[in-house]
Formats: structure tokens, sequence, C-alpha cells
């Protein structure tokens, strides 16, 4: 079984920056691919940015790819999403969530229904 668990959301500032993490523990090895998503009240979830745990890949989404960076430390096995450049819009809980991928098929990083566990969200408020 694995748990995930998010910190580090806060309210900040239009233009300020925030990391928030998502610490992961049970079994996890090169096969597993992470990503955050959010939801804003009213809207979809949506995929923010992707990293697979075995070679560092890291995949975006075109609202944040200019202004946030996802990234891991696998002696802790935790990930990282900094933001900066933050707006009122990335308002929304954020979550974390991993899949295990078999070798040679391939990742839909922005797909929530592939992901096996989610975290229970950090939330995050953007002031004007």
């Amino acid at each position: 079984q694995v748990r995930l668990e998010e910190s580090g959301g806060d309210s900040v500032q239009a233009g300020g920056s925030l990391t928030i993490s998502c610490v992961v523990s049970g079994n996890v090895d090169s096969n597993n691919y992470m990503a955050w998503f959010r939801q804003a009240p009213g809207k979809k979830r949506q995929g923010v940015a992707g990293i697979a745990l075995g070679d560092g890949t890291t995949e975006y989404s075109d609202l944040v790819k200019d202004r946030f960076a996802v990234f891991r430390d696998n002696a802790v096995n935790t990930m990282h999403l900094q933001m900066n450049s933050l707006k009122p819009e990335d308002t929304a809980m954020y979550y974390c969530a991993i899949l295990t991928i078999p070798r040679g098929r391939r990742w839909y990083w922005a797909d929530q229904y592939e992901y096996e566990f989610w975290g229970q969200g950090t939330q995050v408020t953007v002031s004007s």
C-alpha cells in the first residue's frame, strides 16, 4: 500500500512563490510516475505537472510550464512543486498522485484516471 501526504499549501500574494511537497510512503521504484493535479471550486481537476521517478522526465501543463517546476528527491521519496509568479487563477486544492507503469507502456501524465493512489490535498490560495 502506498500513501501520499501533501504539505506546504498557503495563502500568498499574486506574483509570489511557494513550494509544495508530497511525501510517499511504501514501495516505489523506477516504474513509478507521479503528478500534481489541482482542482478549484466548481471546476474539473486538471493536471499541473508530472515526473518520472526513474529518469526524472517532466511534463507540464501549458498553463504553468514557464512558472512551475516539479522535481523529486528519491532519497526521501518526496516530490516538490516550486511555483513562481503565482496568479489568482492558480488558487486551488493541489493533489499529488502516483501510478506504476510496466515497461513499454506510455505514460499519459495528465490523465487522472491512470493514477492509483492520491493524497488528501493541500490548499494554495493566491490573492490579487
